[in-house]
């Protein structure tokens, strides 16, 4: 009986040294704020997502002219502000396409633009906000998990990302015991520059779009250990190769698969059963959603 004990204990602590360290329960990362109720980030989307019981907020990074970092998931304005309206001439005409870069705007020109009413009415007036305001906001009630996004796009225009975000977090002192940051790339080289150039201590997440399959090898997953501490990966790339996680987990990376919400549930009835097969049946770590209110604790 004790030996049978002893056993049962060793394999229990076995399993708990395999599931890495930044999460220490299964955890929910608001994606762009509560993006399904509220303007995607937002402060409005923000505050909703910590209502809602987000562990992280998630914002992704645009660089604006004069060099502010801001929370805007696309590199152009039109989608979610109406810039087309306050600068109809400022755009740069791609394939026949009207493009309003945020790089081509000071901040004080972007906060001129109105980035709710496309959402809904009644967020008119809404703004595109600082990720400074974003932290301000966030800080001390969940963590942070920002995104560099398009780095070499904006080091091809002179800004240095990689550089601009860290020291962002080292002017807050972040993170703190109170405020965790994680930071994500679908870019490799942008994720190994903090790590090996920059020398940052901040973990760091490998996102794994559907072309990047040859990360969840064997062999790419080592290649992702080397400058991260968890992979990204679309669902779909989860839910095709469901013994991905367990290589994952013995690999030392978590696994926060993106982004369960009402729209792309499948054959699912819900986000929140969705959401329950991923985090309790393949067993996933993390999980992005626009529904933090769906999320499924235990």
């Amino acid at each position: 009986m004790l030996k049978t004990l002893t056993l049962l204990f060793i394999a229990m602590m076995l399993l708990f040294i395999a599931v890495p360290a930044q999460y220490k329960q299964k955890t929910l990362v608001a994606h762009r704020g509560a993006s399904a109720y509220a303007p995607e980030h937002t402060l409005e989307a923000y505050r909703l997502a910590l209502q809602q019981g987000a562990d992280y907020v998630e914002q992704d990074l645009q660089i604006t002219k004069d060099g502010v970092l801001v929370c805007l998931h696309d590199l152009t304005l039109e989608r979610t502000t109406n810039v087309e309206e306050v600068f109809p001439d400022r755009f740069k005409l791609e394939n026949g396409n009207k493009r309003w870069y945020v790089s081509d705007f000071m901040l004080a020109e972007i906060k001129q633009l109105d980035a709710g009413s496309w959402f809904d009415k009644k967020f008119a007036g809404a703004k595109v906000p600082t990720w400074q305001e974003a932290i301000d906001l966030v800080r001390g009630k969940a963590g942070l998990y920002p995104e560099t996004k398009g780095p070499e796009v904006y080091g091809s225009r002179g800004f240095d990302m990689e550089k601009l975000v860290l020291a962002q977090l080292r002017k807050n002192k972040l993170p703190d015991k109170k405020t965790p940051v994680l930071i994500q790339s679908f870019s490799p080289e942008s994720l190994r520059k903090m790590k090996v150039e920059l020398k940052t201590k901040v973990p760091l997440v490998l996102l794994i779009s559907p072309p990047q399959r040859e990360w969840l090898t064997a062999e790419g997953l080592q290649k992702a250990k080397s400058f991260a501490v968890g992979i990204g990966p679309a669902k779909s790339l989860v839910d095709g190769k469901p013994e991905l996680v367990k290589l994952a987990h013995d690999t030392g990376l978590s696994v926060t698969p993106y982004t369960s919400n009402e729209k792309t549930k499948g054959r699912f009835a819900s986000a929140r059963e969705e959401m329950q097969y991923f985090l309790y049946t393949l067993g996933v770590d993390a999980l992005f959603t626009d529904n933090p209110d769906q999320f499924p604790r235990k």
